[in-house]
């Protein structure tokens, strides 16, 4: 039974520690959006969308911004994906490093931010906007190698599918509601203070994010090596 609770633990820290992050994901999201010309920096479905409107000249819509954007979130998600190819699916040291460098990548930007507005074309928005679309892209591929069923911190469309279509009114069962309902909820709160945030100023909706996914890579990272250590003291308590 111990051993069992034990190997539920991680589990459950992983699901906490990526709502998190799916919360602060709402945040930067509306940041971009609403603050950085109308760009998504974490959804890319919403990019891929507002490119193919502007690309027929739809109410003005952005393209560059967009294009940066998906180009900058594939980069980040290649770097993370080469990191941590080399270690099995969970948390690792790699991971909390990807995580730490996004935190620390999103600082940098809130500073940036204190000490130049954002303008729709500026090159230094431009430039901010690739720079959280390539964090956002390293933190989906960290979040993708832990594998938490329902959570990519990312986007919710998969998530509301699965609710859904596994609840008992579609004649599932209804396992994972709770996460999934979960997941949907705190992209929408973040959303919500993300706005809120960015009527004071552009820079803590993103100082916000920054200190939520920093707190996400030390709470990981203390409870990897709280599990080295005490793996290293089952053998010599047996």
């Amino acid at each position: 039974m111990l051993k069992r609770l034990k190997s539920t633990e991680p589990d459950r820290l992983n699901l906490t520690l990526m709502l998190v992050l799916t919360f602060s994901t709402g945040i930067i999201d509306a940041v971009g959006y609403l603050g950085l010309d109308r760009v998504f920096t974490g959804n890319m479905t919403g990019n891929v969308v507002i490119l193919g409107m502007a690309l027929i000249g739809a109410d003005n819509l952005p393209v560059v911004g967009p294009t940066i954007a998906l180009a900058c979130f594939m980069g980040g998600a290649v770097i993370a994906g080469r990191t941590l190819r080399p270690v099995a699916a969970g948390w690792s040291r790699r991971t909390t490093v990807l995580l730490a460098a996004v935190g620390l990548t999103m600082t940098a930007i809130a500073v940036v931010l204190v000490v130049h507005a954002p303008h729709a074309g500026d090159p230094v928005t431009l430039t901010i906007t690739g720079a959280l679309a390539v964090a956002m892209g390293m933190q989906a591929a960290t979040a993708r190698h832990l594998a938490v069923k329902d959570v990519t911190t990312v986007v919710v469309t998969s998530t509301l599918t699965g609710l859904a279509a596994d609840s008992r009114l579609g004649g599932g069962t209804g396992a994972h509601t709770g996460r999934r309902l979960g997941a949907v909820v705190l992209i929408l709160a973040g959303a919500t203070v993300g706005a809120g945030l960015l009527h004071i100023h552009p820079g803590l909706g993103v100082m916000a994010t920054a200190a939520l996914t920093l707190l996400v890579a030390l709470a990981g990272e203390i409870a990897r090596e709280r599990a080295v250590h005490d793996a290293e003291l089952e053998p010599a308590a047996g």
